[in-house]
Formats: C-alpha cells, sequence, structure tokens
C-alpha cells in the first residue's frame, strides 16, 4: 500500500463518509481561515505518512475536513518549502491525497513581494500565470509519460471567473499578476527584481509553483492567491523580513477570508 494510501485510509477513518469537494492550501499567516470551517475531523500532518514537517513560522501543519459557505473541504493548514530541504516534491503526497480523497479542484495561497507601484503591503493578487526561475521541478525523477505536463493553461479560467465574481461580490480589489518563483530561503537581490520584472511578473515568492505544477500532474484544476505582504527588493526603505510577511498576511486574513467565503458560495 503506498504512502497516499495509508494517507487516504487515516483521513476516512477520522471523516468517515465526508467527501471534500474543495481543496485549499493556505500560506504564512492565514491559518485563520479555519476558524470559519465547521471542522468534521482534524489532523496533524505528522501522522500522515509523507505529509511535509512544516517548518517556518506561520505554518501550523494540520489538516482540517469541514464545511465552508456550504461546500465540503479539505484545508491544509500550512506547507513545506524546496528551501527546507531542496527537495521540489515535498508537497507531492500531500497534493496527490487531495485528489485521492475526492477533491475536484484545489485553492493554493501564499504571500509573496509585490513588483508593482499599485500592489501595495496588505492588497491580494490572483496569480494568472507563473515563471519558474528555479529551474528545477517536482517531477524530476517521475518515470512515465505523464510527467510531460500540459502547463498552458494552469490555472483555470474558470475558476479565475469565479474568484474575480467572488471578489466583486465582496467589494475587494483583486490584482491578478504573474508570480515568480524563486528558491529562497534569502530575500532576491534589487537586481534580480529588476530582472524578474523585465520578464513580465508582478509578484515574487518562494512557495506555490511546486504544487500548482503536481496539481496539474494529478490533473486537478486550480487558482491561486497572493498576499502581498511588501514591496520587493529595491522597491522600499523597509528592510525584508519574515516577520514582516506574517505581520502584512494577518493584516490581509480578513479580506482574503471574505475572498474565499465568497468564492466557496458558488463552487
Amino acid at each position: 500500500m503506498s504512502q497516499v494510501d495509508d494517507c487516504v485510509k487515516i483521513i476516512k477513518k477520522s471523516a468517515k463518509d465526508f467527501s471534500p469537494k474543495v481543496g485549499l492550501i493556505l500560506g504564512s499567516g492565514l491559518g485563520q481561515f479555519c476558524d470559519h470551517v465547521e471542522v468534521v475531523a482534524s489532523i496533524d500532518f505528522d501522522e500522515l505518512p509523507g505529509f511535509p514537517v512544516a517548518g517556518v513560522g506561520g505554518h501550523v501543519g494540520k489538516l482540517f475536513l469541514g464545511q465552508v459557505s456550504g461546500t465540503n473541504v479539505l484545508i491544509l493548514q500550512g506547507r513545506a518549502h524546496y528551501y527546507e530541504n531542496g527537495k521540489a516534491d515535498v508537497m507531492a503526497v500531500a497534493i496527490e491525497t487531495l485528489q485521492a480523497i475526492g477533491c475536484q479542484s484545489l485553492v493554493i495561497t501564499n504571500a509573496a513581494g509585490s513588483l508593482i507601484s499599485e500592489a501595495t503591503p496588505g492588497s491580494v493578487m490572483m496569480i494568472t500565470d507563473h515563471i519558474n526561475m528555479t529551474g528545477v521541478s517536482p517531477l524530476f525523477g517521475v518515470e512515465s509519460n505523464q510527467r510531460f505536463v500540459d502547463m498552458s493553461k494552469a490555472y483555470s479560467d474558470d475558476l479565475n471567473d469565479a474568484m474575480r465574481s467572488a471578489a466583486k461580490t465582496s467589494d475587494i480589489n483583486l490584482y491578478e499578476g504573474i508570480y515568480a518563483w524563486m528558491s529562497g530561503p534569502q530575500f532576491e537581490t534589487p537586481a534580480e527584481i529588476r530582472a524578474i520584472k523585465s520578464l513580465g511578473a508582478s509578484a515574487v515568492g518562494m512557495s506555490t509553483v511546486p504544487e500548482v505544477i503536481l496539481a496539474r500532474y494529478q490533473g486537478l484544476p486550480l487558482c491561486a492567491l497572493s498576499v502581498i505582504t511588501n514591496y520587493a527588493a529595491g522597491m522600499s526603505e523597509t528592510a525584508l523580513s519574515h516577520e514582516q510577511t506574517i505581520s502584512f498576511a494577518s493584516q490581509a486574513a480578513d479580506t482574503v477570508e471574505c475572498l474565499l467565503i465568497a468564492y466557496l458560495e458558488s463552487q
């Protein structure tokens, strides 16, 4: 039996006949969204074989099953990152488990730096495409032809439209843009930011892209949101820090929660 089979068995034992429809991955400082869940069951990541150890502040490492806005959800409160252990596939078992347990779509959230002046810290940006600046893939080592994933529609048009509608309904100013993935854990240099910006990116961060690739590999449609926690290097006099990331993500949490609640009402 595979690790994914084991995870599905453990989850079903905890949640009986519960079947999640939408999976959510909560990024830095957004864990309080779980307060809005009518919880059916919760499981620590360390009880699920192959799930990551969340080793960064703002990432609790817990799985929740329940309802939000009448929609059955499976929420990953926290994630692991490539920079923690140099493994791009660190979220592979978690993503495959979401698909195996019955999730029909996925919403990914993260904290990111803004490359455009109008998207100020505390605002929210929907990712419409990404640029993988690391040169690595979570599919390294996969042997089947399934590894040649078509990424031309990585972010679902239909789910993006649903998120736009949710923002309009909630009177939220939702920015849109291209997300650049850098490996971290160090923040980028001003020269790197200028280079990324010249390629068309609107936000930069250290997560999400591996999860997007893994989700598309599993056939899961998805959309993704970045909480803008800072201006990127060279755009502000404020020193960059993880504490700043957590602070602004927490400040924007109410906006993200409102947006996600409205979005889940449509699913």
